[in-house]
């Protein structure tokens, strides 16, 4: 994530070092123990061992997944906690934070590391967030504050015409899906690593009432529910990544399924999992705990805009770490020195080359992944779903591999420039505030190690890429069930897998500097 200025101001208070460098940097530079090629060929060849005891030890068919799973709403507290009264406090903590982001940038300091609004939207919320939901769920569909400043209007609203709905009323058209939420996401991908003042206060508070309003008036033609389902880009993003995680909502009531006005939120198995709107309406829903990952094996065939959010989910993260590498300076430099007269802030030789990136990048992953799906229809004899039907069909077994390289890319990030929000805390405007005492609090960077940060890095990416491939040969088992036709069409499968894996690998072994 590139937060140009704020990090250009950042590391110059800190005194680390002269030269311009990205938010990624974590502090001391880690030279590698041995030669890149020798981690390369060793994630390589876990991510093929995990291919081969996968075939040996996954039999039969599984045209229906099914997987353990404890509802914690059997225990009373639990219930309590998730009841209306008790989320009240959190969900007015939320909305609190949401108006502070646009106060601080507005009438705060102009210097980005001097105002609350850069540093908890980029670090602590973006970030952090993609963590939390990744790991234990979706808590964003509670603490979502466009969702809860809308449901609030609508009480409000009800309250004098009780009989109506604050909505329009127009349905979503279904050739829509999830292309408006990819549309927001490309322009959202956009603003984080092309465009130098995304972190200038004023400029990000300005973004956000903009984005506001696109969402308020797209809940109200729509409904709510709509557009959060199709539009509103972050439950999307979220709920995507929520998948991986340990937990999720059910509802195993059908008549509270079949009035659902998202559209059709039952699986193939007839199981309404994460669909929120249920969720408010169900009688006895369920909060459960369940193994990670297994959320991702979609039973379903999913639509071209999903696949198109996944690809573009994993190539912006994987063209964010590509942009922060020495090779992309030299890219960024060419079209500087090309274009030496453009100097705007919205166009200008380096925000054309990020751009060009930005689109060459999913392009190229779209490109690459379709590709090896036809390898794998050719693999099988042409035998089951055409090329378009798998590459719907395993799309989702690429999720780990984007949280792998979020996790990867993004945990200096979080544990190092976030501690900036500390002082924050007692100063967000930048006023010479202490309001709790924390206002000369001082980044520690030695508080996470590059050496223990490129061993982890190199560890989640391979098991990211393990369960990618696990994730794929439970989706053929459910296409194929012949086992000879699963191993084969995993082959170019593997192939796919071990090539992120290198690249992953190269990317973040790369030296961070602009």
């Amino acid at each position: 994530m590139k937060l140009r200025l704020f990090t250009l101001v950042l590391v110059a208070v800190l005194g680390l070092t002269t030269r311009s460098v990205y938010a990624h940097g974590f502090g001391e530079r880690y030279d590698l123990p041995l030669p890149l090629g020798f981690f390369a060929v060793g994630g390589a060849a876990t991510v093929v061992l995990s291919f081969i005891l996968i075939g040996l030890f996954i039999r039969g068919e599984h045209r229906k997944f099914s997987y353990p799973r404890f509802n914690l709403f059997r225990f009373s507290p639990v219930c309590k906690v998730f009841s209306g009264s008790y989320l009240l406090p959190v969900k007015v903590l939320s909305v609190f934070l949401f108006f502070l982001v646009i106060a601080t940038g507005l009438f705060g300091e102009d210097r980005p590391v001097d105002n609350f609004a850069p540093t908890f939207v980029w670090v602590i919320w973006w970030v952090g967030m993609g963590f939390t939901v990744a790991l234990l769920g979706n808590i964003w569909a509670l603490l979502n504050p466009w969702k809860i400043i809308y449901g609030w209007l609508e009480g409000l609203y009800q309250q004098f015409w009780p009989d109506q709905e604050m909505t329009l009323g127009f349905e979503n058209p279904v050739s829509w899906g999830l292309w408006p939420a990819v549309a927001l996401f490309f322009v959202f991908a956009w603003l984080e690593s092309a465009f130098s003042e995304s972190a200038v206060p004023k400029s990000l508070s300005q973004l956000i009432i903009f984005y506001s309003i696109i969402t308020w008036l797209g809940m109200f033609i729509f409904g709510k529910h709509q557009w959060l389902r199709h539009g509103e880009v972050f439950s999307v993003v979220f709920g995507l990544l929520s998948r991986f995680s340990i937990t999720e909502i059910r509802v195993v009531e059908p008549m509270v399924c079949r009035d659902c006005h998202s559209g059709d939120c039952l699986a193939e198995d007839g199981s309404c999992v994460d669909c929120y709107e249920c969720t408010e309406y169900a009688q006895n829903p369920q909060f459960n705990l369940r193994a990670p990952a297994v959320g991702l094996n979609n039973t379903r065939v999913v639509s071209p805009s999903v696949v198109a959010m996944v690809i573009l989910l994993l190539a912006s993260v994987t063209f964010d770490g590509l942009s922060a590498t020495p090779e992309w300076v030299t890219v960024q430099t060419y079209f500087i020195f090309s274009f030496p007269n453009l100097t705007y802030k919205f166009l200008n030789g380096a925000v054309i080359a990020d751009t060009l990136g930005l689109i060459a990048i999913p392009l190229a992953f779209t490109g690459v992944y379709w590709f090896f799906t036809t390898l794998m229809f050719r693999a099988v004899g042409k035998k089951g779903p055409m090329v378009p039907t798998l590459v719907a069909a395993f799309v989702f077994s690429l999720i780990p591999i984007a949280l792998a390289y979020n996790y990867a890319h993004f945990l200096g990030l979080l544990l190092t420039q976030g501690q900036q929000i500390i002082p924050l805390i007692s100063d967000p405007f930048g006023y010479e505030w202490n309001l709790f005492g924390t206002g000369e609090y001082l980044i520690d960077i030695g508080i996470i190690g590059a050496k223990f940060l490129w061993g982890f890095s190199v560890a989640v990416i391979v098991v990211g890429h393990m369960v990618a491939v696990y994730l794929a040969h439970l989706r053929a088992m459910a296409l194929y069930g012949d086992r000879t036709l699963v191993l084969k069409s995993q082959l170019p499968m593997l192939v796919l897998m071990v090539l992120y894996t290198t690249v992953s690998l190269w990317i973040v072994s790369r030296p961070i500097t602009e």
